[in-house]
């Protein structure tokens, strides 16, 4: 397993993995296997690896797939856990595609209601692999299912990998919600409106046919509301709505040197919809436009406005 080298307490984020079989920063009180062995170099970790996990944060896939590439076999498999869209000049790009093009190996995407301490916990949790190759995400469910995480595989990849990057906005929206003190009445309306304008952008981004199944599975309706709930992008945007402080101070305080995905992505989409023309076409009336009771001290609506453009949470204040 690749882990990037920090020190923690004074000894290498590695050494304490492989030591002490915890990975006490991102995972605390959690027992890792003695068979996971943490490697700082990433070229020996994936040196002839048949099969790859990319868990990292979808802005850094770029640097990671060059830095890998021609070092695994070309009959490979991989699949991503990353919750993010790339934005280049053509507009949007999944992590998948990057992956596709740049390592040319076949890539099924995972995705759904699993916050990792309650996974590490064996907490019982349902999840979805999208594989456009169908067998190859069995193989995937083979390898991972337990009696604990139940796997459901589909052949809609696409449209599971925009699952697990929108809701990450929509989550956004609801923690504004909560920073002021809106209501579960009107936290529900930001999750329904939030889940219609996922299937919508997803209609439209998607190169494939988007089945409305595919967001009733552990990907979409169930991330949904777990992370609108007891995520982290909710409980920094809750912060972020009742102190006024940023996103960066926000993120060094609450999560421990890990970066937030959901306000990159709002960024990302809303530029992407702005390039190619779509936010008057996709865009709602503004849920919260500026008005509402200033229910904090430092926050208000006007502090931290919530755009919902096609099920998206765009922040109208800069990152």
């Amino acid at each position: 397993m690749w882990v990037f080298e920090e020190t923690v307490n004074g000894r290498k984020l590695t050494d304490i993995i492989n030591n002490d079989h915890e990975n006490v920063k991102y995972l605390p009180g959690h027992k890792l296997p003695e068979n996971v062995v943490a490697v700082a170099n990433l070229s020996e970790a994936v040196q002839d690896a048949d099969l790859l996990v990319f868990v990292i944060p979808h802005q850094f896939i770029h640097r990671i797939c060059e830095e890998i590439t021609g070092r695994v076999p070309k009959d490979a498999l991989g699949i991503t856990l990353i919750k993010g869209i790339d934005e280049g000049p053509e507009g949007l790009k999944l992590i998948s595609d990057i992956i596709r093009e740049k390592m040319g190996i076949d890539i099924s995407v995972l995705m759904g209601a699993n916050i990792a301490n309650e996974v590490a916990a064996g907490k019982f949790c349902e999840t979805t692999i999208g594989s456009k190759v169908i067998e190859n995400g069995l193989l995937f469910k083979e390898l991972l299912q337990t009696p604990n995480f139940r796997i459901t595989v589909v052949d809609d990849a696409d449209t599971v990998e925009l699952c697990g990057a929108l809701k990450n906005i929509v989550a956004v929206g609801a923690g504004f919600c909560d920073g002021l003190r809106c209501g579960d009445n009107t936290k529900a309306a930001v999750i329904r409106l939030g889940l219609m304008e996922m299937i919508a952008f997803a209609r439209i981004f998607c190169k494939g046919q988007v089945s409305t199944a595919t967001f009733l599975e552990s990907c979409g309706v169930a991330d949904l509301i777990t992370t609108c709930y007891g995520g982290r992008n909710r409980r920094v945007a809750e912060a972020f709505a009742r102190t006024g402080k940023t996103i960066e101070e926000l993120e060094k305080e609450m999560l421990n040197g890990q970066k937030l995905q959901g306000p990159q992505t709002s960024a990302e989409v809303y530029r992407i919809l702005k390039q190619k023309g779509l936010l008057d076409n996709m865009s709602c009336d503004p849920c919260f436009s500026g008005s509402g009771p200033p229910l904090a001290p430092t926050a208000s609506f006007s502090d931290s406005c919530v755009h919902l453009s096609c099920g998206l949470a765009c922040l109208d204040t800069p990152l």
